[in-house]
C-alpha cells in the first residue's frame, strides 16, 4: 500500500480508548496514504492544555516530514466548544484536505464527535435559556442525569454526566426545537478502524502514562493555567487531570489521593469510551477492530478498499 493507491472510501477514521496509540497509527497511515489528520478530541482543541490532554505534537513528526493535522490548538481555554463547533470545523478541514487531493483521516477518542460525522447529525446552535437554567440549577446532579436520559437517551456525551453545567447545557440543547441544517458534505463510504487492547493492558498503559505525565510537569501545567486566569471552576469543566489536580492545588486532596483518584477516574473514562463505541456499532457503524493497533494488520485491511 502506498500513496499512489486509490481507495474506495471518503473518510478513514481511527478510534479507540485513551492511551491506545491512535495518533501513532494515524500518522503511519497518513504517511502511506498521503493523508492529513483531523483530530476528534474534545480537549485538544484548547490551547495551553497540553500534557493533560496528551497533545504530544511531536507524534506528528514522521522521519519523512511532519504530517499535517487539524483542530488542535484552535481556541483559548476560556472559549466554549461543542459538537456543533466541531462539526463545522471538521467539514471545513475535510473540504480543504480534499481540495489538495489528500486523504482525510479522522482520529480521536471523543465518541460523540466521531458519531456526529459518521451518522450525519444535523446540529444547530442553541442560545442560552436563562429561565430554564435557573429551574435546573436547583436540581441535584442525579436528578439532572435522569432528566437528560428521559429527554435524549441516545445522543448525549458521556462527559455531560460528570459536570453540573454540562448537564444543564445538554438538557437546554435537548429541549430546544432547532431547524434542520443542510450539511456541506455527507460521508458516504467511511472505513473505521478501532484499536483494541485487553482490558488489563489498557489499565497498565493508563497508569504508566499518568505517572509519566506527572513527571513531565502535568501539575505545573495546571498551576500555569491558574496563573494565566483559568479558574478552578473552569478546570473542573475540563475534567480528569485538570479536575483532580485543581482540587490538589486547592488543598482538597493530598498528592497520593489525587493520583489514586485520578488514575481510577481515567480507567472509568476509558471504559465509558468503549461503551460508546459499542453503542455506535449497535447503531450500524461498522468498526474494524485491530489488536493493539498493529500497523501491518491495518494496512492489510485497507488493501480491501483499493481500486
Amino acid at each position: 500500500m502506498n500513496s499512489g493507491d486509490i481507495f474506495r472510501f471518503d473518510l478513514l477514521t481511527i478510534l479507540g480508548p485513551t492511551a491506545c496509540g491512535k495518533t501513532r497509527l494515524a500518522v503511519e497511515i497518513a504517511h502511506n496514504l498521503s493523508g492529513e489528520i483531523i483530530s476528534a478530541d474534545s480537549r485538544q482543541v484548547f490551547r495551553k492544555l497540553n500534557i493533560g490532554t496528551g497533545k504530544d505534537l511531536i507524534e506528528y513528526q514522521h522521519p519523512d516530514g511532519t504530517i499535517p493535522h487539524h483542530l488542535i490548538d484552535i481556541i483559548d481555554p476560556a472559549d466554549d466548544y461543542s459538537v456543533f463547533h466541531f462539526q463545522n470545523d471538521f467539514y471545513n478541514s475535510y473540504l480543504d484536505i480534499k481540495k489538495k487531493h489528500k486523504q482525510p483521516i479522522l482520529c480521536g477518542g471523543t465518541g460523540l464527535y466521531i458519531e456526529a460525522i459518521l451518522r450525519h447529525f444535523s446540529i444547530s446552535p442553541v442560545k442560552p435559556n436563562i429561565e430554564l437554567r435557573k429551574e435546573l440549577d436547583i436540581l441535584s446532579i442525579g436528578e439532572l442525569q435522569e432528566k437528560l436520559k428521559s429527554i435524549k437517551s441516545k445522543h448525549h456525551n458521556t462527559s455531560d454526566f460528570l459536570h453540573k453545567k454540562r448537564l444543564i447545557r445538554a438538557i437546554e440543547i435537548a429541549l430546544s426545537p432547532v431547524p434542520e441544517k443542510s450539511l456541506p458534505v455527507k460521508i458516504e463510504a467511511p472505513v473505521i478502524i478501532g484499536i483494541d487492547y485487553p482490558r488489563s493492558e489498557v489499565r497498565n498503559r493508563i497508569t504508566l502514562r499518568l505517572h509519566e505525565r506527572i513527571n513531565e510537569g502535568l501539575i505545573e501545567e495546571v498551576e500555569d493555567l491558574i496563573r494565566s486566569g483559568v479558574t478552578h471552576e473552569r478546570l473542573e469543566y475540563f475534567g480528569l487531570e485538570y479536575r483532580f489536580i485543581s482540587r490538589f492545588i486547592e488543598g482538597k486532596l493530598n498528592k497520593n489521593d489525587m493520583i489514586q483518584k485520578l488514575n481510577s477516574a481515567i480507567h472509568q473514562f476509558s471504559k465509558r469510551q468503549m461503551t460508546f463505541f459499542r453503542h455506535m456499532e449497535k447503531q450500524g457503524i461498522k468498526i474494524h477492530w485491530i489488536p493493539k493497533g498493529n500497523q501491518q494488520q491495518a494496512f492489510k485491511l485497507l488493501e480491501n478498499w483499493t481500486q
